[in-house]
């Protein structure tokens, strides 16, 4: 069976310099026993997870590690990938085993591995650079979402301190440096019988999120 690759290049905007990996890492085992995807598909969940779990500690440097393993289960998993794999129609160039050229739907765990043999493929033929930035844009409103339903430190600060102590806890811009397009706030947080923590983020409200967590964290809440 002969596929056009160029479409799936362009949605991706990467053009293949090995035409090879890209067309082998939609090769499922059913279509060619020796020759397929299954060790890319292999290599592409290490190369994702890792781009995840780097960039799940750029914006959640405070967080708990069993916070972030949650977050990062719900980015990197199968349902996820096949939401990815068919935003981009990958479907259409998976080649499986067809003897009568029929049109046959592919099994979903099909697609999802091969969104995942496709990231190995790009960063066999790219470099990591050019397959953490594909990622990073493919996977950025799954990673919007997960800032969205981050559990709400602040409140939960604010919840705890009244509760114990009948007061809020008391937050203290220290600094807001960087250019006015990528500025950094640091902040710090105390309650009433604690130091302060101190944190920073990409806004005052991200800053205070940040530091609400350490403090949440150091005191074991």
């Amino acid at each position: 069976m002969k596929l056009d690759y160029s479409n799936l290049e362009k949605k991706i905007n990467i053009k293949f310099k090995d035409k090879r990996k890209l067309i082998k890492s939609l090769t499922h085992k059913s279509y060619d026993k020796l020759d397929n995807n299954e060790k890319i598909e292999f290599l592409g969940d290490r190369v994702l997870g890792l781009v995840i779990a780097k960039k799940l500690l750029e914006i959640y440097p405070y967080e708990r590690e069993g916070i972030l393993d949650k977050k990062f289960a719900s980015l990197v998993n199968r349902k996820t990938c096949l939401r990815i794999a068919k935003n981009i129609n990958l479907e259409k160039y998976i080649l499986t085993f067809n003897p009568k050229n029929k049109k046959i739907k592919i099994e979903d765990k099909v697609i999802a591995d091969c969104c995942e043999a496709l990231i190995g493929a790009i960063y066999l033929d790219k470099g990591f650079t050019v397959v953490e930035n594909l990622i990073l844009t493919l996977w950025k409103n799954d990673i919007k979402d997960s800032i969205i339903t981050q559990i709400d430190a602040k409140t939960k600060l604010q919840e705890f301190s009244l509760k114990k102590f009948k007061k809020l806890p008391t937050y203290k811009i220290i600094s807001n440096t960087g250019p006015r397009h990528k500025p950094i706030f640091k902040v710090g947080v105390k309650l009433p019988n604690s130091k302060f923590y101190y944190a920073v983020g990409a806004s005052k409200k991200d800053a205070e999120q940040n530091a609400a967590i350490l403090c949440l964290n150091n005191n074991k809440l």
